[in-house]
């Protein structure tokens, strides 16, 4: 596998799972009751977005590396499982 590939398939599962790490320790200004003029009430209280990058870039690691041990090392692929479909002919 190219490196190129492996970079693509790293930043896809990366970029899903950034939409995971989002909202986890979120708080909005309502739930602070801290809400700034100009801004909606569910806009977050304080951004980390360092926690979040280093976050999503862990996880998406251990994602991407059980990912490619099935695919890579056993061999799993989408025609490994069976059908649950019926075929018609």
């Amino acid at each position: 596998m190219s490196w190129v590939s492996i970079f693509a398939e790293y930043f896809i599962c990366w970029w899903i799972t950034l939409f995971i790490v989002l909202p986890i320790g979120l708080r909005s200004q309502a739930d602070d009751n801290s809400v700034v003029n100009g801004t909606v009430r569910s806009a977050p209280a304080r951004f980390r977005p360092l926690r979040v990058f280093l976050l999503t870039t862990v996880m998406a690691a251990i994602f991407y590396a059980i990912w490619y041990y099935a695919t890579a090392i056993l061999g799993l692929n989408a025609l490994s499982f069976p059908r649950i479909v019926p075929v018609f002919t």
